[in-house]
């Protein structure tokens, strides 16, 4: 019956942590460019109590043998990069990659951040920069002159100046993809850093080496899918609660077993 009382509350904290994940996805359903998370478990290891294949008598064996759980521990909280929904905002600083890839975004303290946060902006000094004013990398540096972008699916950007006819060319955006993205460092804020488990980042120009193409004028919405999160959060709540009526069950079973001497 003790063991029963461990095994349960086990369950319990496990349901917390799931229950803890769905709310972080539902509660970022409009965030731009956000990847919804996957928490994932495993049974914790056997008490044995008798091996399968022990001798039952000179001739049979046991089948199965008798093995009793000791509950369930998390073993990951996983990322699933699929594609958002593409919104149209006619932004001409507002860019959505479609398929594989991510915009590359320059740190203060030097160091290189990797989002799928298309929402653009200009400083005061006229480079592309993040919501957070993060520059995008490659920089680019839109003139005082200018009166129109145009952002390829390639990746180029051109622009229109005032008193002139033709659009010129001043920057390449690149996209960087990972052999495994799951294994990316989440900062906050739409950003990722690589680590050992991503592995370097393949930087190239969209389109080409399996990285998706750029879709100017749109943004890249949340993959989250409220219907799966709320069966998620269901399931997740009742099983919180079967986990504790486990709990209350052992303890009427002690309670019973004490009382036994009355």
């Amino acid at each position: 019956m003790v063991r029963s009382l461990y095994t349960a509350a086990t369950g319990m904290m496990s349901q917390q942590m799931q229950i803890d994940v769905v709310s972080n996805n539902i509660s970022n359903v409009n965030t731009i460019g956000y990847k919804k998370q996957r928490a994932e478990f495993a049974d914790l290891f056997y008490q044995t109590m008798e091996y399968a294949g022990t001798s039952t008598s000179t001739t049979t064996q046991s089948p199965t043998g008798i093995n009793v759980g000791l509950g369930v521990r998390p073993t990951a909280v996983t990322k699933i990069f699929t594609q958002g929904n593409l919104k149209q905002t006619n932004n001409n600083l507002d860019l959505a990659i479609q398929g594989d890839g991510f915009f590359q975004i320059q740190l203060p303290d030097g160091r290189i951040a990797y989002t799928r946060d298309g929402a653009f902006k200009l400083d005061s000094e006229g480079n592309i920069v993040t919501s957070d004013g993060y520059k995008l990398i490659p920089e680019i540096t839109l003139p005082p002159t200018t009166v129109q972008v145009s952002i390829g699916t390639d990746g180029t950007v051109s622009i229109l100046e005032a008193g002139q006819t033709q659009m010129q060319q001043i920057g390449q955006i690149q996209l960087a993809k990972f052999i495994n993205p799951a294994g990316l460092h989440s900062l906050g804020s739409n950003l990722y850093i690589n680590t050992s488990a991503s592995g370097d980042p393949i930087v190239s120009n969209p389109g080409i080496d399996g990285l998706g193409e750029i879709r100017q004028g749109f943004i890249e919405m949340s993959n989250v899918q409220l219907v799966e999160e709320m069966t998620d959060l269901i399931t997740g709540q009742r099983a919180y609660d079967a986990a504790s009526k486990a709990i209350m069950t052992s303890d009427e079973m002690l309670q019973t077993v004490n009382n036994l001497k009355r």
